[in-house]
């Protein structure tokens, strides 16, 4: 069973990301992306889930669908107290990421508990916290992928990673880890951000140490390079896209551009995504916040904990293409979609069917989350008129949304809402 289940998660992979054939150059970084993506890509998802919860408007009634990624931002839409949510990916590691959160918030004693096991997720006893209360709570496929062992890992089993600071692992981990060494290299370390107390003092070691290491040659080289970029979790398509979209038709100003707005639009009290980037976890632990450190994923609030515990299963998170999922579902019977950067990855053909579906299970007032590698929503053009035309794009909400998107790495936010 769990053989068939890999060999169906890879078919999914390959199904939404190779649109070039095989022998062509494209083709080849295609394949090579989905070898990369197959394992762990992002430990903690790069999309802000404030502004999320903040356009979806979610009600105790609402009944939505995500892709999973790395779980965080399923875990916080609970705050928001939604009636139900799907969370699909096609990435078994994600979907596995995903219910180990779920259970974890359902059967570990104590809050302490699982902010040591997710928060800081670097310590021994998670492993034995995890054989004690989880291990007997999870699905067989979700125990087979934590409890195997692979390359990535030395032999290790997958678990470990819990006690050897889980994220300075999966692909976002590793390619955070090798910028912090390309600074270094050029004498400079950015764990010197996270000391900063003041916007103006955050502008300054931007401007002073940061800004200067995309000029450097290595740099321009590396960025040059599609595969420098699968780390980010950046397929083939969307590398295009972004470069296409910058005015100096480079990547290193794209990725300056947005390490600027990471690093200087907002404070490093309030933006874990910056600490994840500068600091390679999370804000550590004060007096005033034993047992919780600074700014922090709602899920992983204290105050947050018990609200998440009780609603933990409202949730379900599978192993499935977004589309596929939705044929099954029946008509009007959903408030909220979220995307991610999904369809920057996709042909006109899958964003028709993608669209097709989501028309037919919205309820009236339904609202649409995605984000893109540039700024212009892609949808106009692409999607066929008598789809996009039952819905509204709220443009300026969209544009103010982006700008309070703490994680800074995409180029446009943009929400849509069912006219019905």
């Amino acid at each position: 069973m769990a053989q068939s289940t890999l060999t169906a998660s890879k078919k999914r992979l390959r199904n939404a990301v190779h649109r070039s054939e095989a022998a062509s150059r494209d083709g080849i970084l295609e394949r090579l992306f989905t070898f990369a993506f197959k394992g762990l890509v992002y430990p903690q998802i790069w999309e802000d889930p404030d502004v999320d919860m903040r356009a979806l408007r979610l009600t105790s009634e609402s009944r939505m669908i995500t892709i999973a990624s790395g779980g965080c931002n399923v875990m916080s839409y609970l705050t928001a107290n939604p009636a139900e949510i799907t969370a699909v990916d096609l990435n078994r590691a994600h979907v596995a990421l995903g219910r180990l959160k779920l259970a974890a918030a359902q059967h570990f004693p104590n809050y302490d508990t699982f902010y040591r096991f997710f928060g800081e997720a670097d310590e021994k006893a998670n492993v034995a916290a995890y054989n004690r209360f989880l291990k007997d709570n999870l699905d067989a496929e979700t125990i087979s992928y934590w409890e195997g062992r692979d390359l990535a890992n030395w032999g290790r089993k997958r678990i470990t990673l819990f006690s050897r600071d889980l994220y300075h692992h999966g692909l976002l981990g590793y390619c955070i880890g090798m910028g912090h060494l390309v600074a270094r290299l050029y004498g400079i370390d950015p764990r010197h951000m996270v000391k900063t107390r003041t916007l103006e003092e955050q502008r300054s070691f931007f401007n002073t140490a940061l800004a200067p290491l995309f000029d450097k040659r290595l740099v321009r080289w590396a960025t040059s390079k599609k595969m420098s970029l699968y780390g980010l979790g950046i397929p083939p398509a969307q590398y295009d896209a972004l470069v296409s979209a910058n005015a100096e038709g480079d990547m290193s100003a794209v990725l300056r551009q947005r390490l600027e707005k990471l690093a200087c639009d907002f404070s490093m009290q309030d933006n874990y995504f910056a600490w994840q980037a500068f600091g390679r976890g999370y804000a550590p632990a004060s007096a005033e916040t034993t047992g919780e450190s600074g700014p922090l994923p709602p899920y992983l609030k204290r105050t947050h904990f018990e609200k998440i515990r009780a609603r933990a299963g409202r949730v379900r998170v599978l192993n499935r293409n977004f589309t596929e999922h939705l044929q099954g579902v029946a008509d009007e019977t959903l408030d909220a979609y979220v995307l991610l950067d999904a369809q920057d990855w996709m042909t006109d053909h899958q964003l028709n069917a993608l669209w097709s579906e989501i028309t037919r299970t919205a309820r009236p007032g339904a609202r649409v989350i995605f984000r893109t590698a540039a700024e212009p929503t892609l949808l106009p053009g692409r999607v066929a008129d008598q789809i996009l035309d039952r819905w509204t794009y709220e443009e300026e909400e969209s544009l103010e949304l982006g700008r309070q998107d703490r994680s800074s790495i995409y180029g446009g936010f943009h929400l849509y809402v069912f006219n019905g």
